[in-house]
């Protein structure tokens, strides 16, 4: 496999072989294309591959999942269609292990642990509104966190967390820890004012069953370094 081919847009290729491509999305690009016609990791990488592999005709790559466009971390693709459909088979059946880490205003009440509430999604302003109970067609949210460091910002407390989660809802992390009083730094939607530039969500493990070989995988970004990550040391 072949890694660390930067495409452009600060994206960079992590592995790749004739089945699969993972890449790392950086902050602010796209996953796929919208009407903004903005860079997206999609239209980047096709390109991409297109150019370098000098083809004549259209590229195949399969979007397998999505990062909001405010979030850095790791995405998997496939190269074809035969792989996007056993990669997604995976993704149907939870098989596919997803990590995020995130800064948090405040100290959880408990290091670790669950938080499970439902989430009704308003598709004309984008948001989500988090509920105690079911009601209105809201669908349950489920994640496991684990508070692995704590500093100060700003004068205030901050904790860094990691997440996975127990199903795949929209803006799932920043709403429900928004919900507990905790809401991620740098989160203007959900969050509190605060000098933090980008949301500080990180996608920094995936891992899955090869298409092919049937091997587990799993890739895995370091922390980063620069503000808000760094007060921790890490």
């Amino acid at each position: 496999m072949s890694n660390g081919i930067k495409p452009g847009y600060g994206v960079r290729i992590i592995a790749e072989d004739n089945h699969i491509l993972v890449a790392y999305k950086p902050r602010g690009i796209l996953s796929q294309e919208d009407s903004t016609r903005d860079p997206d990791m999609l239209t980047i990488l096709k390109d991409f591959i297109k150019k370098r592999d000098n083809k004549p005709g259209n590229v195949y790559l399969g979007l397998l999942h999505r990062l909001d466009r405010p979030v850095e971390g790791i995405m998997v693709f496939a190269k074809t269609s035969k792989c996007a459909s056993r990669i997604s088979e995976q993704i149907r059946q939870h098989k596919v292990v997803k990590r995020y880490r995130a800064v948090i205003h405040g100290l959880m009440e408990e290091p670790e642990g669950e938080l499970e509430n439902y989430i009704q999604k308003d598709p004309k302003t984008n948001m989500v509104k988090v509920l105690d109970k079911e009601y209105g067609g809201a669908k349950k949210a489920k994640l496991k966190y684990k508070t692995v460091g704590k500093s100060v910002m700003d004068g205030y407390p901050v904790s860094l967390v990691e997440v996975e989660l127990e199903t795949g809802r929209s803006h799932q992390i920043r709403s429900q820890f928004a919900h507990t009083g905790h809401p991620l730094a740098g989160d203007r939607r959900y969050g509190i004012k605060d000098d933090v530039t980008d949301i500080a969500l990180q996608s920094f493990v995936i891992g899955f069953f090869h298409p092919v070989t049937k091997e587990y995988v799993e890739y895995v970004l370091p922390v980063p370094q620069d503000a808000p990550w760094n007060v921790f040391g890490i």
